[in-house]
């Protein structure tokens, strides 16, 4: 896991250092770069080095294979080891223990097919200096960031948009779509980041870039089967043993390193069995990590501990408070750099600043609940699409009602039953205008591409919307979620379900496997059962979350009113200032909910104040 950086525009030596330093805690085990000249063509590819497999300095990138190419890579690629073997019948020689080299001889074999035989996490380029192009690519689901710059003949690209940034505020303007986007999902939803000019590469595509003529050119090489084409046809108990049996090579691949390795512990379903099945792919005590919040209703450290204690983990809980948490906070753009509003990055920054003092490899379960239907409101979609069969005038009456009620939650749910499909409610949920204090333009209006994992008739409705999250929630916010708050304290995290032959294996499932009456991930309960016993799991589901609704309402209430007072709202684009200070009121006297727009301004507002000095805003 690393930092990479490269650019065809001629910056000075400490302009390069400048921008590698920026993001030097995705890897401070060695930065370094390298500059080269082919008649009129310039290249710089920098990268900052975290340590993982083969640490010997001869690893250190940007990596020259051959004399043919250069690269930089960030990430793992975790069946390098058969691949190796492959390449070396071939006749390929290496010199390393790395996965880097690796991937320099796959290319050379396989050309841009070289993806296909790739299974990990991945953002690299490669510089082939005969063909005078870079040739890159980023993961199948998305799990390394890869941003990128491009006008003509001058490209630049990097891990984190910050490092772009920097000497470009001529070239960069910050997008009012972009913030609208970002109001509105809590996130900025690929392609786009929070500049005009910046682009993220979408995830499972590669791309290739002529030096000579500027020529950029974008292509996919996996997606998930959104059509359903890929059935299983084996019985239930058939499914079980494949899914574990899969699951269990995903864990024991990603439990090689040359450094230390840990498991995330929550005490939920799906680190549960990433920690069990770990316990079973070595003889070495595994370590396990929980964070413990002494509020109320957030304290799911308990949990973990049992299961620490059954699989006989060496378990470690790491508590977590408001102090410790502001700090954060005041620290968030510089990490998270650019607007991104899941509260629940906080609590995984701090499992992961603890984590790192005892090992450098993390296993999370994360993409358990997108892949398996797991999330509360696939549940509320079975009701949902009840409703949907009721006659329209009903059903808008019902929605008329629910609307003048003074129970937030249920003003909610009227105001998502007049939506005229459960796609359209679904969506409606996940994003939406804000009528009352958006200065934006209000509309439904949405274009994205991934629209098509939702709207069509191939698959009923839970599979849709459980393709749609892996497209958008999972790649847009949980996995930027996860890098960014590892990487933040240089330590690299893993996540078996993200396996691509788990997703598509779950993809290919019959729904009544995953969801059956009100058991969600109904399969991979039973995986898990057979290791840690049942009634350790008996309890309702729970998210990763921090009490900031009532941390905005005590602890951090003075925090909260000066941030976001009326004068530094007004310097916010986009947004009504009378309108959040009501709700903001509404908060703090306890009549609404407002704690996800709250912490949505009060990140806004950072990032503008912190990142976005010195540029204008279109």
């Amino acid at each position: 896991m690393c930092g990479i950086y490269g650019t065809t525009i001629k910056y000075s030596d400490n302009q390069i250092k400048s921008k590698l330093e920026r993001t030097a805690y995705r890897g401070p085990d060695k930065m370094g770069w390298n500059s080269y000249s082919y008649n009129d063509t310039h290249v710089t590819f920098g990268h900052n080095r975290l340590s993982i497999i083969d640490l010997d300095p001869r690893s250190n990138q940007p990596f020259n294979y051959l004399d043919k190419i250069q690269i930089v890579f960030n990430g793992e690629i975790y069946n390098f080891q058969e691949l190796r073997k492959r390449l070396s019948q071939k006749g390929y020689v290496f010199n390393t223990t790395s996965d880097t080299e690796v991937i320099c001889a796959a290319y050379l074999e396989f050309g841009k097919n070289c993806v296909d035989h790739l299974n990990g996490m991945f953002a690299f380029v490669i510089y082939d200096i005969n063909k005078q192009q870079f040739f890159g690519a980023r993961d199948r689901l998305g799990q390394k960031p890869f941003y990128y710059y491009l006008n003509g003949k001058e490209f630049e690209f990097s891990s984190q948009i910050s490092s772009i940034q920097l000497f470009n505020e001529k070239r960069l303007t910050i997008s009012t779509n972009a913030i609208r986007e970002y109001l509105s999902w809590g996130t900025i939803p690929d392609t786009n980041s929070i500049f005009n000019e910046i682009k993220k590469l979408q995830a499972g595509h590669y791309f290739t870039y002529n030096l000579n003529t500027g020529e950029f050119q974008n292509e996919e090489y996996w997606d998930i089967d959104y059509l359903g084409k890929n059935k299983f046809t084996g019985t239930y108990d058939e499914a079980t043993l494949e899914l574990e049996k899969i699951a269990k090579d995903a864990v024991k691949m990603r439990l090689f390193a040359d450094v230390p390795v840990g498991v995330f512990l929550s005490g939920g379903v799906d680190s549960s069995l990433i920690a069990a099945l770990a316990t079973k792919s070595t003889n070495e005590k595994i370590k396990t990590f929980s964070v413990k919040f002494n509020e109320k209703g957030f304290d799911e450290s308990i949990y973990a501990k049992k299961v620490a204690d059954h699989l006989n983990t060496d378990h470690h809980i790491i508590e977590c408070n408001y102090n410790e948490g502001i700090d954060l906070i005041d620290n968030f753009h510089h990490y998270y750099d650019e607007p991104f509003n899941d509260s629940s990055a906080i609590p995984s920054m701090l499992l992961a600043k603890y984590t790192k003092k005892h090992v450098t490899v993390a296993l999370s379960g994360d993409a358990g609940d997108e892949s398996f239907i797991g999330y509360h409101r696939y549940n509320w979609v079975k009701y949902m699409n009840s409703i949907y069969k009721l006659p329209k005038p009903i059903r808008l009456l019902a929605a008329k009602t629910l609307n003048v009620m003074p129970n937030y939650k249920l003003k909610v749910i009227g105001g998502v039953i007049q939506n005229k499909s459960v796609n359209d409610a679904y969506l409606s949920t996940l994003y939406g205008p804000k009528s009352n204090w958006f200065e934006f333009e209000q509309t439904n209006d949405f274009q994205f591409e991934e629209l098509k994992y939702l709207f069509h008739e191939n698959k009923n409705v839970f599979e849709r919307i459980s393709d749609f999250d892996l497209k958008t929630y999972l790649n847009w916010d949980i996995n930027t979620k996860v890098d960014r708050a590892t990487m933040a304290y240089s330590l690299e995290a893993r996540s078996p379900l993200l396996d691509y032959r788990v997703v598509e294996f779950a993809r290919s499932l019959p729904t009544d496997f995953k969801f059956q009456d009100k058991n969600q991930k109904r399969i991979l309960k039973d995986v898990l059962y057979k290791h840690v016993p049942k009634d350790i799991f008996d309890r309702p589901k729970a998210g990763f979350t921090m009490p900031f609704k009532e941390w905005f309402k005590s602890d951090l209430k003075d925090y909260v009113l000066t941030e976001l007072s009326f004068e530094n709202l007004s310097e916010i684009p986009g947004i009504k200032p009378k309108e959040v200070v009501k709700m903001i009121n509404q908060h703090m006297d306890g009549s609404w909910n407002r704690t996800e727009l709250i912490w949505s301004l009060i990140i806004l507002r950072q990032w503008l104040k912190n990142n976005g000095q010195g540029f204008s805003i279109k």
